[in-house]
């Protein structure tokens, strides 16, 4: 057993001491014992790195799939459901690697590796030692709450025995306060009652920076997305993405992209949130018929724009059944959905940047929608001359003609518009 290190980190030894634990079927105890740590420790490690290799293909993790008699369709309210726990992969060691049964296995796997859970960890490190965990509008709050309460003469103890909802502790008050963290909305040292007499370090300019909750990317990298495509080659894929000109006022097109047939879709938004970009999904859905989604919209693949940070509510739908797959680009990686960029360089023929999309004529869902009845009628070379459109009634006519039922027309070649002029009708 390893000299008792307890209350110190992990480090890249410990990590391929782990690695081996689990190849091994160590369970989480002897494994901590080995490295002298305790075993939350190693617990939390891997939970926190492990990474998703091999994605379910069925909709349900369900411990009746080999005899189901249903076809496979699970649903939390199927009688037959029964959900698939695993002790090797769910509780010790909590991870896949070296299961006898890892060839067999249909259910989701996940792997830890000692040099990926160490590059994880220290970027980790390095991101939660610079800057402030707060964003500038949350210290605002703060200050708004505090600042005249202390002016009242009450002590920092007291404002937070009476304001729990702020979520800090005593101390971490009066490092804000001694910090200057606080100071430019009206709350510095003072403001308080008695100012400790310490003499604080020069401070540097003060940097507001959220921690970002990077959970969401957990199984959804563009490279499980490669692994995902290399198991599932016939997978209908989507890529999705919004455009807007105007961050402050908008309007934002959320932007899809059919990447096997192929074919251009968008939607209009007032807003970009994550909300919006869930409506949208739920939009298409409706618009295809749930089985034509789960059919074509079996990935949907992203960037990493806050607006798509909720993975779950775009792959669930309300009453818990799947309906997609969303994996994420790199960062400063388009071209991992390339083609979609493609069709928004034709989208910016008709939408330049830097114009005011509104004086255009971009005022609501149908200006948008007579946008993608030009764009995908347009003659391709890289097509030997036929159109989305085209493609889209040959390799997917029940695709098509929900498009065509939706309200989208085919335009004549003659009669095609790529230019600010499209929409003009529309403006107000």
């Amino acid at each position: 057993m390893a000299a008792n290190e307890k209350g110190t980190h992990l480090n890249y030894e410990d990590r391929k001491i782990i690695q081996t634990g689990i190849e091994n079927g160590s369970t989480k105890t002897s494994i901590a014992n080995t490295i002298g740590k305790d075993n939350s420790t190693v617990g939390k490690d891997i939970a926190l790195h492990r990474t998703l290799k091999s994605k379910c293909a069925l909709p349900l993790e369900c411990k009746a799939y080999q005899h189901c008699k249903l076809g496979r369709n699970c649903t939390i309210a199927c009688p037959r459901y029964v959900p698939f726990k695993c002790n090797r992969r769910d509780r010790s060691p909590g991870a896949c690697n070296g299961c006898s049964n890892y060839s067999k296995c249909r259910f989701d796997k996940y792997w830890y590796d000692a040099s990926t859970a160490e590059k994880e960890y220290r970027r980790e490190l390095v991101d939660a030692r610079q800057g402030v965990n707060l964003t500038t509008s949350e210290a605002k709050a703060i200050a708004d709450v505090v600042g005249p309460l202390l002016n009242q003469g009450i002590s920092p103890y007291s404002v937070m025995q009476s304001h729990p909802e702020l979520g800090i502790c005593e101390k971490t008050l009066y490092n804000y306060i001694e910090s200057g963290i606080l100071k430019a909305f009206g709350v510095d040292a003072f403001s308080l009652r008695r100012q400790l007499s310490r003499k604080l370090p020069k401070q540097k300019a003060v940097q507001y920076k959220k921690r970002e909750d990077r959970s969401f990317l957990k199984g959804r990298t563009f490279k499980e997305y490669k692994e995902y495509i290399a198991e599932h080659p016939n997978a209908g894929i989507v890529q999705m993405d919004t455009v807007y000109n105007d961050v402050s006022n908008g309007p934002f097109i959320q932007t899809f992209k059919f990447k096997n047939i192929p074919f251009f879709f968008a939607l209009y938004h007032q807003s970009k949130t994550a909300a919006d970009m869930v409506s949208g999904a739920d939009t298409l859905e409706s618009i295809l018929g749930k089985n034509l989604f789960n059919k074509y919209v079996e990935v949907l693949l992203t960037d990493r724009g806050g607006e798509f940070y909720s993975a779950n509510d775009l792959e669930f739908r309300p009453d818990g059944t799947r309906r997609t797959r969303v994996f994420y680009c790199d960062p400063m990686q388009s071209g991992q959905k390339g083609t979609l960029e493609n069709n928004h360089i034709e989208l910016r023929y008709i939408l330049p940047k830097e114009s005011d999309l509104f004086a255009l004529g971009l005022t609501g869902q149908k200006p948008l929608d007579l946008i993608c009845a030009h764009l995908n009628s347009v003659p391709k070379e890289s097509l030997h001359g036929k159109s989305h459109f085209d493609c889209l009634s040959f390799f997917a006519p029940d695709l098509f003609k929900r498009f065509m039922d939706y309200g989208l027309t085919v335009i004549p070649c003659d009669d095609i518009l790529l230019k600010p002029a499209l929409i003009k009708s529309f403006r107000r």
